[in-house]
């Protein structure tokens, strides 16, 4: 139960990253959020939806692997798709900021953690 509810989490997470990417980019929230200029946010937008995008497959794995109907298949899914996200926040920390890795894969190494000794 507990890994599922950090799961969970980390999948809330990648919703609400994929909403500020793909819709909060251009206005005051994104701007702030991500630490751009209106010239900046306006310039790679398209970008960025893309990138909201790929977060939001990432939350629909997660999603999908809690809902999965043989557990360890599941459990195997969450694995997956946990790595997934803390290799993303690794390279996202590595290359664009360094918070992303406490953020997003903090999170995603506590849920793995979880899972891997829970679940």
């Amino acid at each position: 139960m507990i890994s599922s509810i950090l799961v969970g989490i980390v999948a809330l997470e990648h919703i609400y990253i994929l909403y500020l990417e793909m819709f909060l980019w251009t206005k005051p929230k994104g701007l702030k959020t991500f630490g751009n200029t209106q010239e900046i946010a306006e310039a790679s937008k398209l970008l960025a939806a893309n990138q909201g995008l790929y977060n939001g497959f990432l939350a629909a794995g997660l999603i999908w692997s809690l809902f999965y109907p043989e557990p360890a298949v599941a459990k195997h899914l969450q694995l997956f798709f946990l790595i997934c996200v803390l290799c993303a926040a690794i390279f996202g920390g590595m290359t664009a900021k360094k918070s992303i890795l406490v953020v997003q894969g903090l999170p995603a190494l506590i849920a793995l953690v979880s899972v891997m000794l829970l679940g």
